[in-house]
């Protein structure tokens, strides 16, 4: 594969299940059940910043979470969206999208190192993915 070739970062591959493209973004379920958690990854190499991406491409990457957040909005009615790009743990550019509820898991803080993951059981990640993908027209 060439150098410049896009590569998912190994942790996002472990962690994920891919939805599908978008566009600019492949759109992976994170593979957590307690929540609602979508991430869009930009399939370009070498981004590690959202001001990587060139200013049309930084539209597109908008357009693309907020598609995504409607459609979490139609399929998960959560109380609320949590939307963002830390990248700390991970460096290649990534955006997450997460439903929230009160009473979740991690409520009302971060989702980020609360307990432990829970994996979906098949049946249910398909049918999250499946529901999902038809809001989205994947």
């Amino acid at each position: 594969m060439p150098e410049n070739s896009f590569q998912l970062d190994p942790r996002l591959q472990a962690d994920t299940t891919e939805i599908g493209d978008l566009g600019l973004c492949k759109l992976l379920l994170m593979n957590d059940a307690r929540y609602p958690w979508v991430i869009l990854v930009p399939t370009q190499p070498g981004l590690v910043e959202i001001l990587d991406l060139l200013p049309l491409q930084r539209t597109a990457l908008y357009i693309e979470i907020e598609t995504v957040m409607e459609a979490m909005q139609r399929v998960c009615s959560p109380y609320k969206l949590n939307v963002a790009a830390l990248g700390n743990a991970v460096r290649q550019l990534h955006v997450h999208v997460i439903a929230r509820q009160q009473g979740d898991a991690a409520w009302p803080g971060p989702v980020w190192g609360k307990g432990e993951a829970r994996k979906y059981e098949p049946a249910a990640r398909d049918q999250f993915m499946r529901a999902l993908a038809q809001e989205l027209g994947l």
